[in-house]
């Protein structure tokens, strides 16, 4: 099953986002640690809690791609609602905007919140998916900086007076959940000892 120790990859692991942001986001983070290339497939919108949601996604992913894949959910989860958005953020965001998300949290005193970022990893349709959970701490705040990716100018992260939208693109990778997320993907390939056989054609 999944966690076969030295596991040979004969292609690289296809990473299925359809985001451009995000997609910059895990290059910049993964650099070439880790043989990946990007596709876009419609998956359905699940519903349950986040590691669940993306272990199915990573089964569903690895059956059509036919090989290894990497499926990413992100949430935003204000602590005020228990969690909620959580993983219906990207909904959340298109209906409401971030003057809306702002909203929900008005009758109450806290403001506090968490990034979640949870990656999954299947070698193939075969495969159970491990999932590598990052977690950022923060606040949700009005808008500020570049209204260029999601939800990044209502959350400033804990220790910090920018927005993530304020912050440069560095800064965020060394402190985001996606970047915690994939440095125990990175040092999970690296403690496996994951192969990659890949022959350029």
């Amino acid at each position: 099953m999944a966690t076969a120790r030295g596991l040979v990859l004969s292609r690289p692991v296809t990473f299925v986002t359809g985001n451009a942001k995000k997609l910059e986001e895990v290059r910049a983070i993964l650099g070439n640690s880790l043989p990946f290339q990007s596709l876009k497939i419609d998956l359905p919108e699940l519903q349950g809690e986040p590691e669940d949601i993306s272990k199915e996604k990573a089964r569903m992913a690895a059956l059509q791609v036919n090989g290894p894949v990497l499926v990413e959910d992100t949430c935003l989860c204000f602590n005020a609602l228990k969690g909620l958005p959580g993983p219906y953020i990207k909904w959340f965001l298109q209906k409401i905007g971030h003057e809306g998300l702002n909203n929900l949290l008005m009758a109450y005193d806290d403001k506090s919140a968490f990034a979640l970022c949870v990656f999954s990893f299947a070698a193939g349709p075969d495969s159970e998916p491990i999932t590598f959970s990052g977690k950022t701490p923060g606040k949700i705040v009005p808008p500020r900086g570049p209204n260029d990716f999601g939800w990044d100018p209502i959350f400033e992260p804990e220790g910090y007076d920018q927005t993530y939208a304020e912050m440069p693109k560095e800064e965020k990778n060394k402190i985001s959940h996606r970047s915690k997320s994939l440095a125990l993907l990175k040092s999970h390939f690296a403690e496996a000892g994951y192969t990659f056989q890949i022959n350029n054609v």
